[in-house]
C-alpha cells in the first residue's frame, strides 16, 4: 500500500520551494502594477468654491461632470437640501461629502464652552445635512494650537476629543465619517521643524476616538513641507478615509498647481496601492471656468497614473 501521509510531506516540500523560486518574482510583479492600482479605485471629486461658472446649482455640478469629477463637495450647514437634490437628480453628479462651514472661526479647541457647543452642533447638522444628500463624510478641522491659538497642544487635543466625541452617536447612526484634515494649524505636527516628521500624533489623535466613523481626509500637499506623504499614508493607513490634494515645493516653500513642486507622487501611487485605498479624492486648488476644471482633473489623471473613463 502507498505511504499517503509521506507522498504528502513530499508534496507539500515540493510545493514550499516552487513558491520560494516564484515569491520574488510575483513580489517584483506585485511593485511594477502599482501604477496601475488606482484604476477603477479612485474617484474624483472637488470643493463647490472651485466652481466659478454657472448661476444655478445645476449649471455647477453639469460643468464639474463634463469636466471629469465624479463628485462634489459642498459646505455644511447652510445647504439648501432640496435644491441640493434637485440638482443630483437632473446632472447625475453625486455629493461625495461635505466641508464643515466656519470650522476655522468657531473651533472644537476653543477655551469658551459655549463656542465649543456652537462647534459641535454646528458637526451635527453638517452630519444630517450631508446624510440628506447622499453623501458620506464631513470634513472637520479640529482647531488651532500653537502661539496665538486655544492653548498647549495636550489641552486643546482633550478638549477637543470631548466635543467632537459627543456628535459621534450621531455619525454612527447615519453612517457619515468624520474626517479630519490636516492643515496648517499648528496641531499635531511642529509647524517650525523640518520636513523629517512622521504622521505618529495624527494616528495617536485619530485612534483616541475608538471609533470607525472618525478618520482622516489626508491632504497630500499640506504637509509634504514637513514629512514623507507616502510615509504618512503608510502609518495612516486604513484611518484614510478620504484624500485631498493640491501641489507644493519645498524648493520654493509654496503651494503650487497639482502636479508641479517637487512633491514625491510616485511613492504616493506606491503607498496608497500598499494600504489599498480605494475612494474619493478631492481637488483643493484655484479653481476656475470648464477648461481650468478639466485641467484640474487632468492633472489628478496623471499624478494618481489614472486612465480617463476607466
Amino acid at each position: 500500500m502507498r505511504d499517503t501521509s509521506s507522498l504528502s510531506r513530499r508534496q507539500f516540500v515540493q510545493l514550499a520551494a516552487a513558491a520560494a523560486v516564484a515569491s520574488p518574482l510575483l513580489a517584483r510583479g506585485a511593485e511594477e502594477s502599482t501604477d496601475g492600482y488606482l484604476n477603477g479605485r479612485l474617484y474624483k471629486t472637488l470643493k463647490i468654491g472651485m466652481v466659478r461658472a454657472g448661476k444655478s446649482l445645476e449649471e455647477k455640478f453639469a460643468i464639474a461632470k463634463e469636466a471629469g469629477f465624479d463628485g462634489i463637495e459642498l459646505n455644511c450647514p447652510g445647504i439648501n437640501v432640496e435644491e441640493v437634490r434637485a440638482a443630483i437628480k437632473a446632472t447625475g453628479l453625486p455629493v461625495d461629502g461635505s466641508v464643515n462651514a466656519g470650522h476655522w472661526g468657531v473651533r472644537h479647541t476653543d477655551a469658551d464652552p459655549e463656542t465649543r457647543a456652537k462647534a459641535l452642533e454646528s458637526l451635527k447638522e453638517a452630519l444630517r445635512q450631508t446624510h440628506a444628500i447622499g453623501g458620506n463624510s464631513v470634513l472637520l478641522v479640529v482647531g488651532r494650537g500653537g502661539k496665538g491659538g486655544d492653548g498647549p497642544e495636550d489641552e486643546i487635543w482633550k478638549r477637543s476629543v470631548d466635543n467632537i466625541s459627543q456628535a459621534l452617536p450621531l455619525a454612527s447612526e447615519l453612517g457619515i465619517h468624520i474626517a479630519i484634515e490636516n492643515v496648517w494649524n499648528k496641531f499635531c505636527y511642529d509647524h517650525e521643524g523640518d520636513h523629517n516628521q512622521t504622521a505618529d500624533k495624527f494616528v495617536k489623535y485619530v485612534d483616541e476616538f475608538h471609533s470607525p466613523w472618525v478618520g482622516m481626509q489626508f491632504d497630500i500637499g499640506n504637509h509634504w513641507k514637513y514629512g514623507s506623504m507616502g510615509d504618512w499614508i503608510r502609518q495612516l493607513d486604513k484611518r484614510v478615509v478620504k484624500l485631498d490634494l493640491k501641489g507644493f515645493s519645498r524648493e520654493l516653500g509654496k503651494f503650487t498647481k497639482i502636479g508641479e513642486g517637487d512633491l514625491d507622487w510616485a511613492d504616493v501611487r506606491k503607498a496608497l496601492a500598499e494600504i489599498q485605498y480605494t475612494g474619493w479624492a478631492a481637488a483643493e486648488v484655484g479653481g476656475g471656468d470648464l477648461e481650468r476644471l478639466k485641467e484640474v482633473s487632468a492633472n489628478m489623471d496623471r499624478v494618481f497614473g489614472l486612465t480617463p473613463n476607466a
